[in-house]
């Protein structure tokens, strides 16, 4: 996880739905993969290298004695060796050349073997067991991947370290960039091998000095290209890693059977008119998105779909004293209208940075790869449409968290007895949660970048210290399907967000049911 170090600046959001009705803090801080404990990362990588820092000034000590050894041992045998007998008539030259090689070059001897590594071996076997796996490179890579299709940013823009609000630019090399094509490589996503096997060698092409073979490049490159149906860029791409490596086994043997497929397709007098469809279908095949995946894109960059300013009229702020609660009548809060239908507000400075900080505090322990419900097993298990940690807090563990809950009684009117625990999430870098219902049951619902609604077109950007809420079911316990929604990845930073969820039961006094099903 949205790697960096931790500036709160979140935006809590009240995601609320009744039969769940969620509380969304967010807390919006860096970069991260999935943050909290990627900050973790960052100290233990600094105590690393302050620990190589000492490993090699011990070793240069070590050196610059031996130096000084061989410096004066040097001076003293090329004196000796002009006049050796003369040398050795002095009889404490006698002494001292006797005392050198019986004892001296022991200790020398010594020096020189001392393993100068053991504090710093010692530190990285400690280490070691925070470290990420190759599980979660290959997450932190796919990240990246859902971050391009998402805000539809080239790999060019991407590998520059281009983005907008970075406070700590960076880039990928050609190597970095080759990584990541073989990562897409090994899940079959030759659109995105493609793409990075290109920037890799266009970096290169451009004189990058790396690491990075451009015959390997060109093997991967050409095949997925091949995969994806374009035949006559795999034979150019083949040819060209021909001329780099002449003897390439693999190369050769592909070489052969494109110019088979390509005869053949000759032959058959294939038509212009054939191969331009096909290139069309192979286009159609790198975007295969559903309507509804690409609807949640385009919300996610801030494309929906605009009000009318007939609806948007009807949208107001206002101060709201929770239906003349008594907490709230001399100090009101603030409130706005997000969007009519389904009616989402969102209340201003609803929770303290103190209250944040106390919130994430007692969050990081226990933060856990998010889980959703699997319909087959009955079990919770983890989901790549669903990437964040999570934890849960209980009012009883800290005032914080009580204060907390009373407030979600207090404003949105609804009894919290049979409410699920506050859930505190993280998202980091390509955090996200794709579109989802929160129906009757207890379901993980964050905010990321945004919480958009794919079937209205709205999208609810984060604000620090907010809280953003609507109803999930109808009164008559029927589910809105207009509020299925969604979690945008994160782009830049870091976002932390609570969620309350208030079950259905126990409201049938504050909530009644009208007399139609849609009310």
């Amino acid at each position: 996880m949205s790697v960096q170090d931790y500036q709160l600046g979140a935006d809590p959001l009240l995601d609320a739905g009744l039969g769940l009705v969620g509380l969304c803090q967010a807390l919006l801080g860096n970069r991260d993969t999935a943050g909290g404990h990627m900050t973790d990362l960052i100290n233990t990588e600094k105590d690393l290298v302050v620990s190589l820092k000492d490993y090699i000034k011990a070793e240069e000590s070590k050196l610059e004695q031996i130096k000084k050894w061989a410096e004066k041992l040097d001076q003293l045998t090329a004196t000796a060796t002009k006049d050796p007998e003369g040398f050795l008539g002095h009889p404490v030259n006698a002494f001292k050349l006797m005392k050198r090689l019986n004892t001296e070059w022991g200790e020398l001897e010594s020096l020189v073997l001392k393993d100068m590594s053991d504090g710093f071996i010692s530190n990285m076997t400690i280490q070691r067991q925070f470290f990420p796996n190759d599980e979660d490179q290959t997450g932190a890579a796919k990240a990246l991947l859902r971050l391009q299709d998402t805000y539809n940013l080239d790999t060019d823009t991407l590998s520059r370290g281009n983005l907008p609000g970075v406070k700590h630019k960076s880039f990928l090399t050609a190597e970095d960039c080759f990584e990541l094509g073989k990562i897409a490589y090994t899940e079959a996503d030759y659109y995105h091998t493609e793409l990075w096997m290109e920037q890799a060698l266009k970096q290169l092409d451009e004189g990058e000095v790396s690491s990075a073979d451009k015959v390997y490049i060109l093997d991967y490159l050409s095949y997925a290209v091949y995969q994806q149906g374009d035949l006559g860029k795999a034979m150019a791409l083949t040819k060209r890693l021909l001329e780099l490596d002449p003897e390439h086994q693999r190369a050769n043997g592909n070489m052969k059977y494109f110019e088979y497929i390509m005869a053949k397709e000759k032959e058959g007098n294939k038509s212009s008119t054939d191969s331009e469809e096909q290139e069309k279908e192979t286009e159609v095949k790198k975007k295969d998105y559903l309507p509804e995946r690409r609807k949640y894109e385009m919300l996610c960059r801030g494309e929906g779909l605009k009000m009318t300013p007939q609806r948007q009229k009807r949208l107001f702020c206002r101060y709201y004293d929770g239906n003349r609660n008594p907490r709230y009548i001399l100090g009101p809060v603030k409130q706005e209208d997000e969007w009519d239908k389904p009616r989402i507000v969102r209340f201003l400075d609803i929770i303290s940075d103190e209250e944040i900080e106390t919130v994430k505090e007692l969050a990081k322990p226990r933060l856990s790869r998010a889980t959703v419900h699997d319909p087959e097993t009955g079990k919770l298990t983890t989901a790549h449409y669903r990437v964040s940690k999570s934890a849960w807090l209980s009012g009883y563990e800290s005032p914080v968290v009580s204060r907390i809950n009373t407030r979600i009684q207090d404003l949105t009117g609804l009894d919290v007895s049979t409410a699920e625990e506050l859930q505190v999430a993280n998202y980091g870098v390509g955090g996200q949660y794709e579109p989802h219902f929160d129906f009757g049951r207890m379901s993980d619902v964050s905010a990321g970048g945004a919480t958009v609604f794919p079937e209205v077109g709205a999208s609810v950007w984060p604000r620090k210290g907010t809280a953003v809420f609507w109803y999930n079911l109808f009164p008559s316990g029927e589910g809105d399907y207009s509020t299925r929604h969604a979690a945008c990845p994160v782009l830049v930073g870091n976002k932390w967000v609570s969620n309350k969820w208030l079950h259905e039961r126990g409201q049938e006094f504050r909530r009644p049911c009208t007399l139609s099903e849609l009310e």
